[in-house]
């Protein structure tokens, strides 16, 4: 078996990511979690009376009830080299269930026998309270473990400490990256994510026209900030990560165009992307559109539309700041005919 394995029971399964918190907040925490084998993948949703979907992945509960929603909706692509954390550490067991998780792996023998010796010193010497899976501070703490982002992004098998224990209201060792906190939880909240798709409305809208200034907006109401709330109810911390549209840059699709503005970034303004053409507008430059110089023939040219999302968390105990910009985007047909005038 690989050494990785022998390391960290966490990987013994083929899927990972985690047990759901049984606990509706910390007044529950000795109830401990609930459900699942170590280190599977597991994901618990529930929905409450007033429409609230929480769902509980690799032992933290996210509210998504403030996310964007709708078919198109798609997660954010950061703007820089950062990405959410591909694995951490949260509460995993109580005494009594990391027992009843490692035993039948010790007695199948399936790791090798010196490392289940090991464990066993580690954890299981009735003459020592402190080695009996520390059942002496049951509903103290918990015994920590790591879970894993389940797409398995690279560094997913980063993660490789053995289970540690922390005492209710500590916090985790000082040696211990990606331990959850609530920068981390906003973090992984900022993954979660999901914002509305950006196809823009042209006019004219169903083909416009060689020379002629096209005019482009989004619908105000889509655009808006959403958010989600990550928590680890066991030890009552939560963060909550927030995405507010900023911008919108097309791309035309060809370089025989031109934007308004010429960067092709249009910024919000008013709290709306680019504004509606109204009837009367024909002969004014618009705040946000393309100009297309050349017809596209029997084709169309894949406009793109990219919105940049700013992203900013806050989280117990006052913490909060900002996070990398995300984006999204998405790219449609435009058809643009030879006609050098038209009236509208």
């Amino acid at each position: 078996m690989p050494a990785l394995i022998r390391r960290n029971p966490l990987l013994l399964a083929s899927g990972l990511t985690a047990l759901t918190l049984a606990a509706a907040g910390p007044a529950h925490a000795e109830k401990g979690f609930d459900g699942g084998t170590d280190g599977q993948t597991e994901q618990h949703a529930d929905t409450g009376d007033d429409g609230t979907v929480s769902v509980t992945v690799g032992g933290v509960v996210f509210d998504r009830s403030k996310n964007g929603s709708g078919n198109a909706t798609g997660a954010l692509t950061s703007s820089t080299s950062w990405t959410p954390p591909p694995c951490w550490y949260a509460p995993k067991y109580t005494p009594e269930q990391l027992q009843k998780y490692l035993e039948p792996i010790w007695e199948a023998g399936s790791t090798g026998y010196q490392w289940d010796a090991q464990q066993r010193e580690k954890y299981l010497n009735k003459e020592d309270p402190s080695k009996d899976f520390n059942k002496d501070k049951t509903g103290e703490g918990y015994w920590w473990g790591s879970y894993v982002n389940e797409s398995y992004p690279p560094g997913w098998d980063s993660c490789t400490k053995d289970y540690f224990w922390v005492d209710t209201g500590d916090a985790p060792p000082a040696d211990i990256e990606n331990a959850v906190t609530p920068e981390i939880l906003a973090e992984l909240a900022y993954a979660e994510i999901r914002v509305p798709g950006t196809k823009v409305t042209l006019a004219p809208e169903n083909a416009t026209k060689v020379n002629l200034p096209t005019w482009a907006w989004l619908d105000a109401a889509e655009f808006k900030p959403v958010s989600v709330t990550a928590s680890v109810p066991a030890i009552g911390i939560e963060a909550t990560a927030t995405a507010e549209p900023v911008s919108l840059k097309i791309a035309p699709g060809t370089g025989d165009a031109v934007t308004y503005p010429a960067s092709g970034v249009c910024e919000i303004n008013n709290g709306r992307i680019g504004e509606p053409y109204a009837k009367g507008k024909a002969n004014e430059t618009p705040p946000c559109g393309v100009k297309y110089l050349r017809s596209s023939g029997d084709g169309t040219y894949p406009l793109q539309a990219t919105i940049t999302w700013k992203i900013q968390w806050t989280g117990s105990g006052g913490a909060g700041g900002d996070l990398p910009d995300g984006t999204f985007g998405a790219t449609q047909d435009v058809v643009v005919q030879e006609i050098q005038a038209i009236n509208r």
